[in-house]
């Protein structure tokens, strides 16, 4: 593949920008630290690899999203591991915040239980997002997005952890 010093710089600012977002999906997927670093570092070559077809017919963050949450929900469905990457440095260790906050903790193991779908649809509420963009980035209406949290969050309170 050819450089192109200018796509690079325009990747980094991506990344830069969205780094929070990729990683709070990587979060979600992870059982710990070292298996949120490879998902991040999967989900980033994921981004390079279709940054160049990126068409923008959808929001930089929401294409972002869908990208990073399908490559989180292929690597742990497959179970692979990429024992032969170096690991990132990340500025951030959610799994860390966990001790200090037990709450957290017990909520992201409850997430953990749900199915892929799940877990992707509860984390974009969680990061805020209107119905209208979780919608678009999952391919389901706003209206189902509603239906869908809601049977969610009853789940999540019958989840033991």
């Amino acid at each position: 593949m050819k450089q192109n010093p200018q796509q690079d710089r325009e990747f980094e600012r991506l990344v830069e920008r969205q780094r929070s977002c990729i990683y709070a999906v990587c979060y979600m997927y992870a059982k710990d630290a070292d298996q949120a670093s490879d998902l991040f570092q999967e989900a980033l070559l994921r981004l390079w690899t279709g940054f160049g077809k990126f068409e923008g017919r959808s929001s930089e963050r929401t294409w972002v999203y869908r990208v990073t949450l399908n490559s989180c929900i292929d690597q742990t469905r497959r179970g692979r591991h990429r024992p032969d990457t170096m690991p990132l440095t990340l500025d951030t260790d959610l799994f860390a915040d966990e001790e200090r906050n037990p709450a957290a903790g017990r909520l992201h193991r409850r997430i953990g239980q749900l199915p892929p779908f799940d877990r992707a649809l509860i984390l974009l509420w969680l990061e805020d997002l209107p119905y209208s963009e979780i919608a678009d980035i999952l391919g389901i209406s706003a209206d189902n997005v509603g239906v869908r949290l809601n049977r969610i969050r009853e789940k999540l309170k019958t989840i033991k952890d």
